[in-house]
């Protein structure tokens, strides 16, 4: 057993055999200067400790020295009605602090135990029980916010696990305290019950048994009754306080002292009206002049040093800020923090700044967290951090798109505007200032608040500002959200799987392929809209052929086929025939001879001319899709599929190319026309 499991046990020991045993006098005098070392030790613990969970152990230590102190008053009584001799500690309180009448000694202990009794003992009661009822309710509030700190990455598994322990350390210490209280309560009621018990009895012995008169019998057992009662109260009054203090305690970074003299003695503008009200006190009343002068100049010189103080740290304050400019001026690395670029930018002119701002009303910055929320659970990949600024070059209602440092885009929008588009079949015209949807292209107008119920009612489609700002960030981040994919982006992803599937990532990572290789392939999907979300079916895809081929290009068409549902999903009708284009066989043949192969990959070689027919047979079938209201799909055979869609991306951006085995057997297609030379 450890020394200090065995000094508790001999403490608590100890309070049961003292009230069976009789105590000698001069041992009880050394176990009252116990109970005054214990009781003055827990009462500057609490006073001291940081937070209420620093004496996690309060409550316990609550009830054992409870049962200590009353063990004692048991030892006290058996000695003062058996020999009149309770000890010296005991007789000292009695004469000293009654000063040997026994009147003052009974109003004084009286009014200790209506201090402790209905002040400090009933409000600590009442702190801790609406302490513990509130810390009860609040955990699950508690709970989810750690969950929430969690899964944004503000904490880790660790400091989360810490901070759910403390949350039911805290709901357990306090519900204690509810309890445990009340020890003290009723040790304030049993001291004040002995003590009228101790004087009747007192009473009787002296006059019965050891034959003093009655008068001198009062005197004699009321003065040791109340000095045994003070003996007592007293450590039983520390115990209180420091019961309060604990439960009235906030968690500060500072000591309960420091913290009471800062927020008493810190604004100088309080001390200096104290000081003003005393010195009128003491100079136009009767008051004391000698004593209520003297205070308030106190008040006034505190609050004078205070002053000084806080002028000296301003300037302090000011001067290390204006070294530190200059120090990080004069370090030579200081052009580091100027190298970064922020992978998304959102620049805006400052007409547009009570958009973003919130306490002017302005939801922009909650769209931008939709905006990364609706790219993750579309293609599967986590969009970085998007910066936004406002930037006084631009104009008023300016704003550009930034990727990696560099314009991508822009618009411009009319605060308190809506734009009205017309979706094809509104005929009716309204009023309006012409513009053009920057997402799309699409001719808009620009129509005010008054008009936009009766545009709405007319067909047309109304957005607001922030509408159109997020939907045009979304297109662009959609656009380009293959190049923002980094490879600790795909790090991340492989992480977050491999613990379910440890296997798989052990058998393909590094020994198959690399994480820079992984990027590529899913780099390739993501440029033409595929999902990544199905990252095991990937993964699983690459492991089977990466035996065969380290080629990221041709993985990439494995990987489609294997997402062929999720194609099919995404870009045919599961209810009715799809309209699509498809591709000559004589084109596919002409464009696989030209198929070169190099170290750098494959690279197709065919004749200027050839390809110029190529581009204009393809810009003829797309316009024909266009014009029946249909996307451009054009569909391939595997083989071809990739070179083909790497020799028309550059002229159509928006072209759908799809080989035959990337499409479900249950899709009906309907071929309206083909590319041909």
């Amino acid at each position: 057993m450890k020394k200090t499991d065995i000094g508790v046990a001999l403490y608590l020991l100890a309070a049961i055999v003292f009230m069976i045993i009789s105590v000698p006098a001069g041992m009880l005098d050394v176990l009252l200067a116990l109970n005054f070392f214990v009781s003055m030790v827990i009462l500057f613990n609490a006073f001291f400790s940081k937070e209420p969970l620093d004496m996690s152990a309060f409550p316990t230590i609550l009830l054992i020295t409870t049962i200590f102190r009353i063990s004692l008053n048991i030892s006290s009584t058996k000695l003062i009605l058996k020999t009149g001799n309770p000890g010296q500690v005991v007789r000292t309180f009695g004469e000293f602090v009654g000063k040997g009448d026994p009147i003052i000694g009974i109003i004084i202990f009286i009014i200790l135990i209506i201090v402790q009794f209905m002040v400090i003992n009933k409000g600590s009661e009442r702190v801790a029980e609406v302490t513990a009822r509130f810390t009860l309710d609040a955990m699950p509030g508690k709970q989810m916010a750690i969950d929430a700190d969690l899964n944004t990455g503000a904490i880790n598994d660790a400091q989360a696990k810490e901070r759910r322990e403390k949350i039911a350390k805290e709901s357990a210490f306090f519900g204690s305290m509810d309890g445990a209280v009340k020890y003290v309560k009723g040790d304030a009621t049993a001291g004040l019950i002995i003590t009228c018990v101790n004087i009747i009895g007192g009473l009787i012995m002296g006059v019965t048994r050891m034959e003093m008169p009655i008068g001198e019998a009062f005197n004699y057992y009321t003065i040791i009754t109340i000095g045994d009662g003070l003996v007592s109260s007293i450590p039983s009054l520390m115990i209180s306080l420091a019961t309060g203090i604990l439960v009235t305690k906030n968690a500060d970074d500072d000591d309960l002292g420091s913290s009471i003299f800062k927020q008493l003695f810190t604004i100088n503008k309080v001390l200096y009206y104290v000081g003003g009200a005393l010195i009128f006190l003491g100079i136009f009343t009767p008051l004391p002049i000698y004593i209520f002068v003297p205070f308030g100049l106190v008040a006034i010189f505190i609050g004078r040093k205070k002053s000084k103080e806080a002028d000296v740290s301003l300037i302090e304050s000011e001067v290390d800020m204006a070294e530190a400019e200059a120090e990080e001026i004069r370090r030579p690395e200081n052009v580091t923090s100027l190298l970064s670029v922020d992978p998304i930018e959102l620049e805006f002119g400052y007409g547009i700044i009570p958009l973003a701002d919130v306490n002017q009303g302005g939801d922009l910055i909650d769209r931008v967290v939709m905006i990364r929320r609706q790219i993750a659970l579309e293609l599967g990949a986590v969009v970085p951090i998007i910066r936004l600024r406002d930037n006084i070059q631009l104009n008023p209602n300016q704003y550009i798109i930034k990727i990696k440092g560099i314009q991508v885009s822009e618009g411009e929008i009319l605060f308190d505007h809506y734009m009205a588009m017309n979706p094809g079949y509104v005929e009716e015209e309204i009023s309006g200032i012409p513009t053009f949807e920057p997402s799309f292209h699409l001719p808009a107008l620009w129509i005010t608040e008054s008009q936009r119920e009766r545009a709405e009612t007319m067909g047309y489609t109304v957005v607001d500002p922030p509408s159109i700002i997020a939907t045009h960030l979304t297109e662009v981040v959609r656009n380009h959200i293959s190049e923002l994919l980094t490879r600790q982006d795909v790090s991340n992803l492989i992480d977050n799987i491999k613990d379910a599937n440890s296997a798989l990532i052990d058998e393909l990572i590094p020994k198959l392929l690399n994480i820079g290789e992984i990027q590529k392939v899913l780099q390739n999907l993501l440029k033409e809209s595929i999902s990544i979300r199905d990252l095991l079916t990937i993964l699983e895809t690459l492991a089977d052929h990466a035996t065969i081929t380290r080629d990221t290009d041709v993985l990439t068409e494995y990987v489609r086929q294997s997402l062929k549902r999720a194609i099919s999903s995404k870009f045919f009708s599961q209810t009715e025939s799809t309209t699509i284009i498809t591709l000559d066989p004589t084109i596919e043949q002409q464009i696989m001879n030209s198929v070169k192969q190099s170290e750098q990959g494959a690279y197709i070689t065919l004749e200027p001319e050839v390809t110029k027919q190529i581009i204009k047979s393809t810009e003829e079938m797309i316009d024909k899709l266009e014009k029946m209201g249909k996307p451009a799909i054009i569909i391939t055979s595997p083989i071809v599929r990739m070179y083909y869609k790497r020799l028309t991306q550059d002229y159509f951006k928006d072209l759908i190319v799809i080989s035959y085995n990337e499409i479900e057997s249950n899709v009906e297609l309907q071929s309206v026309g083909m590319v041909s030379t």
